[in-house]
């Protein structure tokens, strides 16, 4: 399975996971809060923090009703006009995502906002709901960018079709994630196991973009399904007034999610039986090995009584036991102490 660049950071099954902290549109329209998201997915060791570009006229018709989801009495249109990221805010996000060594990531939802972006973003991140926009998807890979794909609110076909029209534009680097387009989404449907089938199917980096409200569980199952990136939204307090702080998590939050995924990472290891460094004292001491369990004299013919399967502790380790059936009846051509573990040495040919 081809790897991919993000920056400098690789992206694969082999790779670190690659965490994007999900700022969405918490700014609430306030630059510093959008400064202090960023200071709290670097701290918590993000290796990116995504904010949402767009623009209401370019997203949903104006006589858009409401949304049962949000509690909210404004039209969708009105909601999503509230939220707009400032354009000029783009720069600025940017650098001091550098001053604070985290990728700047922003989803584009109109080629418009994905021109304004195009200069300050390493790789795109497509939404649920844009995955089936196929004029945009062809228009993201025409950029030579990497592109990661959210599959929630479609179908398998949805999302082999719209594989289909990025690889056909010429997209090279991609990524599919798992997603479920319920705010919150329950544990009992995340439904994880998708992240190895997307992975198998279309032979693409797969991952998760989470919106549960646990912060461990299916970021964490996800790695061990070999999650290539794990996405989640977060916020500053989820008291906020705002549609998307509810089901984002707080700070520490965050951080717990971080350290789990670096922690399950670790523990997945690579994969390679073999005895380990940490192994090597009760490898030499506690396997059990073929030992003397008597004195015997030179000359005799070995026994069930001459012989024992022990660890040896700190004495000399004796053949190991698929050998025991072998020594029996095998004649000693030296003395041996009661404890001393049996070599072929100490036997005839």
């Amino acid at each position: 399975m081809a790897e991919f660049y993000i920056g400098d950071r690789p992206v694969g099954p082999d790779e670190s996971t690659f965490v994007i902290a999900e700022a969405g549109s918490n700014h609430n329209g306030d630059l510093e809060i959008a400064k202090e998201l960023i200071d709290v997915a670097a701290d918590a060791g993000g290796d990116a923090v995504k904010f949402q570009t767009f623009r209401a006229e370019d997203l949903y018709v104006e006589d858009s009703g409401e949304v049962e989801y949000l509690n909210d009495d404004r039209t969708i249109y009105e909601i999503i006009e509230s939220m707009e990221m400032p354009y000029e805010w783009i720069p600025e996000l940017h650098d001091y995502c550098r001053q604070r060594d985290i990728y700047f990531m922003s989803t584009p939802f109109d080629e418009r906002s994905a021109e304004e972006l195009d200069e300050y973003v390493p790789a795109w991140k497509v939404a649920s709901y844009t995955s089936s926009h196929h004029p945009f998807l062809q228009h993201l890979a025409g950029t030579d960018k990497p592109i990661i794909m959210s599959t929630g609110a479609h179908e398998f076909g949805e999302v082999r079709e719209s594989v289909d029209v990025l690889e056909e534009a010429g997209a090279d680097d991609l990524a599919l994630l798992q997603c479920v387009a319920a705010y919150p989404t329950p544990l009992s449907e995340i439904n994880v196991q998708v992240v190895r089938t997307l992975q198998e199917e279309f032979g693409y980096p797969s991952g998760l973009s989470d919106h549960t409200l646990d912060p461990v569980t299916a970021p964490s199952t996800a790695v061990a399904l070999g999650a290539s990136i794990v996405e989640k939204h977060f916020t500053l307090d989820k008291s906020m007034e705002g549609p998307d702080h509810e089901f984002a998590l707080e700070p520490d939050q965050l951080d717990r999610m971080v350290t789990a995924i670096r922690k399950t990472v670790t523990a997945l290891g690579t994969g390679e039986k073999r005895v380990l460094d940490v192994e090597e004292e009760l490898y030499e001491k506690a396997r059990r090995a073929i030992h003397a369990a008597t004195d015997i004299e030179k000359g005799e013919t070995l026994t069930e009584d001459h012989l024992k399967i022990l660890r040896p502790g700190e004495r000399e380790t004796g053949l190991p036991p698929k050998f025991y059936e072998e020594l029996l009846g095998a004649t000693t051509v030296r003395k041996i102490t009661k404890g001393k573990g049996i070599q072929w040495s100490d036997v005839e040919d």
